[in-house]
């Protein structure tokens, strides 16, 4: 299985840099098998069908691209941080530009209200300590943090102030990504009470996405690449739930693939899903086995990732193919601020969406 095996020409001008608005306004590529569908995610509610599932990641992105001096003597040194994840010895793990300015124990002030000092320094990233703990650091990050825009979207224009509301979930409830689970971010309020109101339940964990989600796979042999760690929980309760629809003949339907990855690790153990929490390097690639996961919305992935591997996998090569190529001809909007698709392989016990219609 070769990483070309997953590459595909997109046009520049398919890459979004915005989210429509409103957020439930985006379309929505429909494939059921071999038939495709182009819809709206606001007509979610005329798809799906009672008993469904959606199970949504509910990790808040943090403001985690800072802007700061270093100071030597009279010379100063402009210097951007991201912060990647918590460091086991304390403070962060982060990426600096240029990483070769700052020095061991060097300070890096980014406002009035907050600064770091280098406590670590490798090869490529650093651990800094921060001035602030809890509550105190998290408003000091706020006022004085840029939202982290994937490469593909910063490579064309700065984070402003909006990117704060649209690159976050309107059910966030626990910090630690770096980056937004964005299949989720096609949701708003209305859009969710219409779900409830079809009779669609929901169940919600928590994967912490780390910035390795934009990490390019450098080997030619796919089987070989090995996933960046992210931290993740599935409660006993939301188990339960998952369960649940499952024993009923439900659907469980993963709202991106994060969620997908984290419910999948969730069942590595025994095949059925269970209460599980830790950091998980799950690669999906064409021949892994789903145990929990019957159908995915995502958007749309960049060629020779991770990510378009789990697509595959999920609905094989050749479909995948086709959906993409029906994705490009028809001007579907890419990446984290595109549009959504929502993959349903072959059923099982021979049930179906019957919205293709």
């Amino acid at each position: 299985m070769k990483l070309s095996d997953f590459d595909f020409d997109l046009p520049e001008r398919l890459i979004a840099t915005r989210p429509a608005k409103p957020r439930s306004s985006a379309r929505l590529l429909l494939a059921e098998g071999d038939a495709i569908a182009d819809r709206h995610v606001h007509d979610l509610p005329a798809i799906l069908r009672p008993g469904d599932r959606l199970v949504l990641n509910n990790t808040r992105v943090i403001p985690a691209r800072l802007f700061g001096t270093r100071t030597r003597g009279e010379a100063q040194a402009k210097v951007e941080i991201t912060l990647l994840e918590p460091a086991a010895a304390g403070g962060w793990r982060a990426l600096a530009k240029p990483l070769r300015k700052l020095r061991l124990g060097e300070r890096v002030v980014f406002s009035a209200d907050l600064s770091a000092e280098v406590a670590e320094k490798g090869e490529t990233d650093l651990r800094l300590v921060f001035d602030r703990a809890g509550e105190d650091f998290d408003a000091a990050l706020a006022a004085a943090g840029a939202m982290p825009l994937p490469p593909y979207i910063a490579a064309k224009r700065p984070a402003d102030a909006a990117d704060k509301d649209d690159y976050q979930t309107v059910f966030a409830r626990h910090s630690g990504a770096v980056a937004a689970p964005t299949a989720s971010l096609h949701f708003d309020e209305a859009l969710l009470a219409a779900l409830r109101d079809r009779g669609v339940d929901f169940t919600e964990v928590t994967l912490h996405v780390g910035a390795g989600t934009f990490l390019p796979v450098k080997v030619e042999d796919v089987t070989t690449h090995r996933m960046h760690a992210e931290w993740g929980r599935v409660t006993p309760e939301a188990a339960a739930e998952i369960a649940a629809t499952r024993a009923a003949g439900g659907r469980v339907i993963p709202v991106g693939t994060t969620a997908l990855r984290l419910i999948e690790t969730a069942a590595r153990a025994t095949g059925q899903i269970a209460p599980w929490e830790g950091p998980t390097d799950i690669f999906i690639y064409p021949g892994f086995d789903f145990r929990v996961t019957d159908a995915l919305m995502t958007n749309f992935h960049l060629p020779r990732s991770t990510l378009l591997m789990l697509v595959s996998a999920l609905m094989g090569k050749a479909r995948i193919d086709r959906i993409y190529d029906h994705a490009v001809a028809c001007g579907y909007r890419f990446f984290s601020y595109g549009d959504a698709s929502l993959l349903v392989p072959e059923p099982r016990d021979g049930d179906a969406l019957s919205s293709l219609t």
